[in-house]
């Protein structure tokens, strides 16, 4: 049966594109499916927002490959140190803006 013209079509409909995944070999290279941003990146570290939270991840001569919009993969190169995920949160204008809104 067709839809009906009036309702919603979803944007995504591959399960793929929830999935968050990291496959990292000898702390030297990382690969991180589900990233949705890159919110920074230095010599340090870098920071990921993930479908799963935000992703920190330390070390030295960290370099990050081309994030693919089409996949949500990238590619992290250096001496891995450490990974910390921190959890989504809203910003407080969303809170007050439902609050008051």
């Amino acid at each position: 049966m067709p839809a009906k013209s009036n309702e919603p079509v979803p944007v995504e409909t591959s399960a793929q594109a929830q999935t968050h995944t990291l496959t990292l070999e000898n702390r030297r290279t990382l690969v991180a499916t589900g990233v949705t941003r890159i919110v920074s990146c230095d010599e340090t570290g870098a920071a990921l927002d993930t479908v799963q939270g935000r992703l920190t991840i330390g070390g030295q001569a960290i370099q990050v490959g081309e994030l693919s919009v089409r996949t949500g993969e990238v590619r992290i190169f250096g001496k891995i140190e450490f990974l910390q995920y921190t959890e989504n949160r809203e910003s407080a204008g969303g809170f007050f803006r439902r609050l008051f809104g």
